[in-house]
């Protein structure tokens, strides 16, 4: 660094985001080439923000965001100013017309989320598709990551990890996809919201075991940031009895293969209180990946009263 020059401060965001477009166009703020800009934002930490990240904003013809106020206070605080127009859920598919001619006319168009690396359990998936469908070119501009950040910090195996994004919000839906990753060989990574999260636990530790590791990151690279380590039993039964706030990332240690210490029968006892036959049954043969007739001959032989109404 040159003597006199400003040194930049990590609290210094207006002036990072003047030295990011400086250093990317000597002084001056260069045309970047038509296509799509897929550029991650910051989780919590505005400091995480990267120096290609800001310059691209910059150099952007216009930006596509899910939340224009949330990204319009992201972009005032580093000096950027560009025509936001929202790109959700709800309006991906519409949206991405006008992106496409966009482009075709030779605009960079950036895509942000309100945190984070687009398309990653966040909207963008499609948009990116149809971009690569109708030939324009897509370059993602990395950065900060809810999944990879917890996964980092968890203690847990990174060796191979499974990310499966936020789990059903039903109960028995939850359970049948819980149970259909029950014997990957990989560390689990899953979203949840707060409002979930005992419930989640609760589930997971039913169906992969109360014995299995794992852990619970939440407010990621903020000022209360929080990750919890136990079995799930022990994690579902804090946060049943604490509520939270936050983004969360669940991550459970992958597990052996343990079909056969699974008591089937207890799992059939406490479905039949609740469920007709044919759902508990439907329901224990997606936890334990046995087949349905077998799992019906258990139910038969523990109710067989119940069993002939169906």
């Amino acid at each position: 660094m040159s003597a006199g020059k400003k040194k930049i401060s990590s609290l210094d965001y207006p002036e990072l985001g003047r030295e990011a477009v400086e250093a990317s166009g000597n002084g001056a703020i260069s045309k970047l080439p038509p296509g799509l800009y897929v550029v991650a934002t910051p989780i919590g930490n505005l400091g995480d923000i990267t120096l290609r990240a800001l310059a691209t904003l910059a150099q952007a013809d216009a930006v596509m965001c899910e939340d224009t106020r949330a990204s319009g206070i992201l972009l005032n605080l580093f000096g950027i100013k560009k025509p936001l127009f929202s790109c959700h859920d709800h309006n991906e598919d519409a949206r991405t017309p006008d992106i496409l001619r966009r482009i075709g006319k030779g605009e960079a168009v950036a895509l942000i989320s309100d945190a984070g690396l687009p398309a990653i359990a966040d909207p963008g998936f499609r948009l990116v598709r149809a971009c690569r469908e109708a030939g324009h070119a897509v370059t993602v501009i990395p950065g900060a990551n809810a999944a990879l950040t917890a996964l980092a910090g968890s203690g847990l195996p990174t060796d191979r990890f499974l990310f499966a994004g936020f789990l059903p919000p039903k109960s028995t839906a939850r359970k049948k996809d819980i149970a259909a990753l029950r014997h990957a060989e990989a560390t689990l990574v899953f979203y949840e919201s707060p409002q979930r999260l005992a419930a989640s636990l609760a589930d997971l530790a039913e169906v992969l075991g109360a014995a299995r590791a794992a852990a619970v990151a939440r407010e990621l690279t903020k000022l209360h940031e929080e990750t919890r380590r136990g079995t799930l039993g022990e994690l579902a039964a804090h946060y049943a009895a604490h509520d939270v706030k936050g983004e969360i990332v669940i991550l459970v240690e992958r597990g052996a293969d343990e079909t056969e210490n699974i008591d089937v029968d207890a799992l059939l006892d406490a479905r039949l209180k609740q469920l007709s036959v044919r759902d508990a049954v439907a329901e224990v043969a997606a936890m334990t990946g046995l087949p349905k007739k077998e799992i019906y001959a258990r139910a038969l032989a523990r109710a067989p009263a119940k069993t002939t109404k169906k």
